[in-house]
């Protein structure tokens, strides 16, 4: 193929799973050494396009229309030996939760020398400056579970760039990452295009990010759907998601958690140093805090502490007054129901074998006894209440974009009717409306029932708008705490 011709060619590329289309008439050229951002809200395609480009369609979709070229090959139509052989040599694609695809057992400099046709040679410390990893402490001897989310993402995107593809595939390159960051890989990958003259197509939400690094923006949208003559469409506001029925609310000035003197380390043996120190924080009901700060510096830890799956080294945490475990294993099952963790990548926790409904009647036997079914009025109402329609309950999370299996994510959490929710880079994978939405359901939350939200973001705007107190960590292990309430509000201790 000469280095002039398209890379990819997809014309007019449709894909359905059963009666749900994916993907509607989909039109798009990959050029080496351009960039490619495809842009569009949750639901349009994004991701599914990608998948296409790889011949990694999810079980049970196909494509009703049109065409797809990839360096001169049918993908789809491929032989199995020839699809792995093209995808070894010749493609590179990074998903939106690249933590779920890292092995857990290797370490970093493993992990990318596996991807580099000449293992030995891999130049892993200049790849880990590439992506702007640290190389003087200690990372690439670590394993990915003491990485941060934004760590992982940056891993995933050196393995791909260690294989030295011909196409370059990245799905959300910059959720979770903070602003200098973000412009760091913008800068990083038109560098890439210029230099070594791959394809590049990249999916985002980020138009700053978008506008920074691209050459060419496809913009998708969901399929509309078809009305008959028999049944005239009838224009509709659009649904705006809304709070379940409040079931109680918390009462009462007392902080629902208090945490004193914390410290938390990450890694193991040589590499294992300290992200947390000394921090103090109360979580009032009825408040969101926003903890925002560099990738590394020690958000999700602090997260998973207070959910009782990351011991810390020092410091207590308290519920409602009363001393909680520092493990999950040693919660009562009600403490355990009442701080509920909504993770950043939501596919590596959503189980693949069970659909959505599943996910969430789960914790309606669990903390409320309540029958399977008797589950469905429920189940509906939560998915709802997300944005999402009754009908994806029979979806399972293979089959939904990121930003939907983020909004199971959330829904999930809520089905335990907790007093505190977790939040992990939750809008990092939504497009700017439905990032608006999650964040008026959190704000109805908060006002009907009481619920403590604690959010980690890198959108300072966001955050800003939107928090009662913002706790900004720092790789010194320093954070500041400031208040953003008017100034009649008690300021939290």
């Amino acid at each position: 193929m000469s280095t002039t011709d398209p890379a990819t060619r997809a014309a007019g590329l449709s894909v359905t799973l059963g009666d749900a289309p994916l993907l509607t008439d989909a039109t798009l050229t990959l050029a080496p050494g351009r960039i490619t951002a495809i842009t569009g809200p949750s639901g349009a395609g994004k991701t599914t396009l990608l998948r296409a480009l790889v011949g990694a369609l999810p079980p049970g979709a196909r494509v009703t229309a049109g065409s797809l070229t990839v360096l001169g090959h049918d993908i789809l139509a491929l032989p199995a030996e020839e699809l792995r052989r093209l995808r070894r040599h010749k493609l590179a694609f990074v998903g939106q939760d690249p933590g779920s695809g890292l092995n857990p057992r290797m370490r970093v400099d493993r992990l990318i020398g596996e991807t580099s046709p000449q293992r030995r040679r891999t130049p892993v410390p200049d790849l880990l400056r590439a992506v702007r990893l640290p190389v003087d402490e200690g990372l690439e001897h670590r394993r990915t579970a003491s990485l941060s989310g934004g760590q992982q993402r940056r891993v995933a995107l050196a393995r791909a760039l260690a294989r030295r593809p011909a196409i370059l595939l990245l799905d959300e390159p910059t959720a979770g990452l903070d602003a200098a960051l973000r412009d760091d890989i913008a800068d990083l990958l038109r560098d890439i295009a210029d230099r070594d003259g791959p394809a590049i197509a990249l999916t985002s939400h980020d138009s700053d990010f978008v506008a920074r690094c691209a050459d060419d923006v496809l913009a998708l949208w969901p399929a509309r759907p078809v009305t008959t003559p028999s049944t005239p469409a009838t224009p509709t506001a659009p649904a705006t998601p809304t709070a379940p029925a409040p079931i109680r609310a918390s009462a009462g000035p007392e902080p629902v958690i208090e945490v004193t003197a914390l410290d938390a380390r990450v890694g193991t043996g040589r590499t294992r140093h300290q992200v947390l120190a000394g921090l103090d924080l109360a979580l009032q009901p009825g408040t969101l805090t926003g903890i925002t700060g560099p990738s590394g510096c020690g958000k999700s830890t602090l997260l998973r502490t207070l959910a009782g799956l990351h011991r810390p080294e020092a410091g207590s945490i308290s519920l409602g007054g009363e001393p909680l475990a520092p493990s999950y294993r040693r919660r009562t099952r009600d403490q355990r129901r009442r701080i509920q963790l909504v993770p950043q990548n939501p596919l590596g926790a959503l189980n693949p074998a069970h659909t959505v409904g599943a996910a969430l009647t789960r914790p309606l036997k669990l903390h409320f006894a309540r029958p399977a079914d008797r589950c469905g009025a429920r189940v509906a109402e939560l998915l709802t209440a997300v944005g999402l329609t009754p009908g994806h309950a029979e979806r399972h999370p293979h089959e939904l974009s990121g930003g939907q299996r983020q909004r199971v994510s959330i829904a999930r959490a809520l089905a335990a009717e907790p007093d505190v929710l977790l939040c992990d880079e939750v809008t990092s994978a939504l497009d700017a409306d439905t990032a608006d939405d999650i964040m008026e359901l959190l704000r109805s939350l908060r006002t009907d029932q009481g619920l403590a939200v604690v959010l980690v973001s890198h959108d300072l705007p966001l955050v800003t708008a939107h928090a009662d107190t913002l706790l900004t960590l720092g790789r010194s292990d320093a954070a500041s705490l400031t208040d953003h309430r008017p100034a009649a509000s008690p300021v939290p201790n």
